[in-house]
């Protein structure tokens, strides 16, 4: 079957996909996105969160044709997500289904170095500043579906709790840390998203 969908703000078709496919192997291994970890393969990790509609889930789980005409956010998109949504909802974020990008802005799409050797490298989100400052990151593994259940976190509550984000990031789990430096990182980007909203 062809699935037709949005990643990452930009159309994308995946073409002989068939019925058992899961949509991390679809972003893995035919979009070329490796962000997205595959680790447990039963929804039990984390690692493979994406945002499905503006809603965090294990891309393992999740059928390559459940996303047909949805729109999905990985790591690798977080900044332009996060861009978009101070553009666009500033101080709300988006609605689940309701944000996209056109035909014609994904047709001027272009794509910048990310090597971080030159004045144009890639902008990183919020929150994934905030976890490289804060030191939250180890052996990287996690640190996808983290950032991405973080950023979900921090759109819906700007000001969470401890007890917020532990839930929020409850179906993640590190083998590296013992999570207080990922706690920091919340923190610290949920901190750092009060004082933008303060400032004029």
């Amino acid at each position: 079957m062809r699935v037709n969908f949005t990643v990452n703000g930009r159309k994308q078709e995946a073409d002989d996909v068939w019925e058992g496919e899961s949509l991390l192997y679809v972003l893995r291994e035919r979009m070329g996105l490796p962000g997205s970890k595959n680790a447990c393969e039963q929804g039990e990790c984390g690692s493979c969160t994406v945002r499905l509609d503006g809603v965090p889930v294990c891309s393992c789980l999740v059928a390559a044709g459940q996303a047909e005409g949805r729109e999905v956010v990985t790591v690798e998109g977080l900044a332009d997500y996060a861009r978009h949504r101070d553009d666009a909802h500033p101080g709300t974020g988006c609605a689940a289904g309701t944000c996209g990008t056109s035909l014609d802005a994904a047709q001027r799409w272009q794509a910048r170095p990310t090597d971080g050797q030159s004045a144009e490298a890639a902008e990183l989100s919020p929150v994934q500043q905030a976890f490289i400052d804060a030191g939250a990151v180890q052996c990287g593994f996690c640190t996808p579906g983290l950032l991405v259940a973080a950023d979900e976190l921090l759109e819906t509550q700007p000001s969470p709790s401890d007890q917020d984000i532990r839930e929020a990031l409850s179906g993640n789990l590190c083998r590296c840390t013992g999570y207080e430096k990922i706690l920091d990182a919340v923190r610290l980007a949920a901190a750092r998203q009060e004082e933008a909203v303060r400032q004029p």
